[in-house]
């Protein structure tokens, strides 16, 4: 399948808002996932590994992308995974459950021990346990990565003012601002607390042309509320798009009450990137519905 350009139809007719279906690349290498994993795949085969190992928390889109696509393209994968608790819970969490249908092996670890996934030390006991691998960051993000991402935009984008995206680990907004024009203006909406992530951002471009909007994160990381909830809900109900909870739902929102605040210049051409992550929604519907908690209607 390949992406595309949807426009969305708003009351306010000061703006052109379109968002590009990224999330229609693949059914679980879904987005910027697609994107961030195909030159590090292209990598790993020359260099001949057959393993992947990767790092992430019990719904990360990252996890359940790399095990699909070590199923898709023949490599044995590796989720070392954030939370020993969840070692004999795979059965209760839709994303463990399908990377482990697709093959993927679990090494569960405490967060203490997680914290050092980046540590030289740590990296070389993994390779004594689970020999010769093809070593993802977590969330994916590395120069590889970022090179992917920078294919998101075409020539096609060139008209529009404003590339807005939900940020993670900051590779997929880095590539889309190495890509971007210098007319245009690139806007991230963290999903973490605080623009710390700035700093990893700036490793990665030498472009001036964005800035953070930091007001959007819905109280941090997975975090939501029923404003959130209905929001997405009635989202999809007008416009017929389904939007994950953890990124894309909060920069979507985040744009349009921009809009409605007229915070963008009048006549501003307004480009959303979808960037995928809709597997995650099972894994929050069962945790509101612990709640008693209105809930993400679900789309086949």
């Amino acid at each position: 399948m390949e992406s595309y350009n949807q426009k969305i139809e708003i009351e306010n007719t000061n703006y052109s808002l379109y968002i590009k279906r990224e999330d229609l690349l693949h059914s679980y290498i879904s987005g910027n996932k697609f994107r961030k994993l195909k030159y590090n795949l292209a990598k790993a085969k020359t260099e001949g590994k057959t393993t992947l190992l990767t790092f992430g928390g019990a719904f990360s889109n990252h996890i359940l992308a790399v095990a699909a696509a070590g199923k898709e393209y023949g490599f044995k994968t590796i989720g070392i995974i954030r939370g020993e608790e969840l070692h004999d819970k795979i059965a209760d969490n839709p994303t463990l459950q399908k990377a482990h249908d697709f093959g993927m092996v679990f090494d569960f670890v405490s967060r203490a021990i997680y914290s050092q996934k980046s540590n030289s030390d740590f990296i070389r006991n993994l390779e004594e346990k689970f020999g010769d691998f093809y070593l993802l960051p977590e969330g994916g993000t590395n120069d590889l990565a970022i090179k992917g991402c920078e294919e998101i935009l075409t020539e096609t984008d060139n008209h529009f003012d404003y590339i807005c995206c939900a940020i993670g680990t900051g590779g997929t907004i880095s590539g889309l601002i190495n890509c971007s024009k210098s007319s245009q203006q690139v806007l991230g909406f963290p999903a973490l607390k605080g623009d710390f992530i700035r700093e990893d951002i700036c490793k990665f471009v030498q472009n001036i042309n964005w800035e953070l909007v930091t007001e959007y994160h819905f109280g941090g990381y997975a975090k939501v509320n029923s404003e959130l909830i209905h929001f997405i809900n009635h989202f999809y109900q007008k416009h017929q798009i389904p939007l994950d909870p953890i990124y894309t739902g909060k920069m979507v929102y985040g744009v349009l009450d921009l809009i409605k605040k007229e915070w963008f210049p009048k006549g501003s051409k307004i480009l959303l990137i979808h960037t995928g992550g809709l597997q995650g929604i099972e894994g929050m519907n069962r945790l509101l519905k612990q709640k008693d908690q209105i809930e993400i209607k679900t789309y086949d």
